[in-house]
């Protein structure tokens, strides 16, 4: 048992610079790899974490700007569509005038002319009730000898 237990020792013995190299090697690691590793993954992270946020207020942003953009879209579409409807309704005004305007001068034009056609039948009329006197007294002075006419002009 004691020479198991020597070579045990030496074994302990010849494997203490293999530990302290280990432990150094350990320590090493943390300081030049496992630090630096770790400080670059969370800056990493970070600035992925960050370009997420950044992403997402730009996406926000984008939202409300195309909420807007949409509303005056909306909002213009409907002046044109009242500006639209305000000059069709002026329009319309306008020729609903312009007829009033022509049957009001056609009416005009068809009084004075009615009145223009009454004037020609009165004058008309006048013209022949004193031309069928003179017609008569033709017509009767052609048929009738002279002295019978004188009798029927009594």
């Amino acid at each position: 048992m004691n020479q198991i237990l020597n070579q045990l020792g030496e074994l302990v013995l010849g494997a203490v610079p293999t530990m302290c190299f280990f432990l150094l090697l350990v320590v090493a690691y943390g300081f030049l790899v496992r630090r630096p590793l770790l400080r670059i993954l969370e800056e990493r992270r970070l600035r992925t974490s960050g370009a997420m946020e950044q992403a997402h207020a730009s996406i926000a942003l984008a939202e409300t700007r195309t909420a807007e953009y949409e509303d005056r879209m909306r909002k213009a579409r409907a002046e044109i569509l009242s500006a639209r409807e305000h000059r069709l309704k002026q329009w319309q005004s306008e020729r609903e005038h312009a007829l009033a305007e022509a049957r009001t001068a056609m009416a005009d034009r068809v009084s004075r002319g009615r009145a223009e056609i009454e004037e020609s039948v009165t004058e008309a009329r006048r013209q022949i009730e004193a031309v069928s006197s003179e017609l008569s007294e033709q017509i009767l002075g052609a048929i009738l000898p002279a002295e019978a006419r004188q009798e029927v002009a009594q």
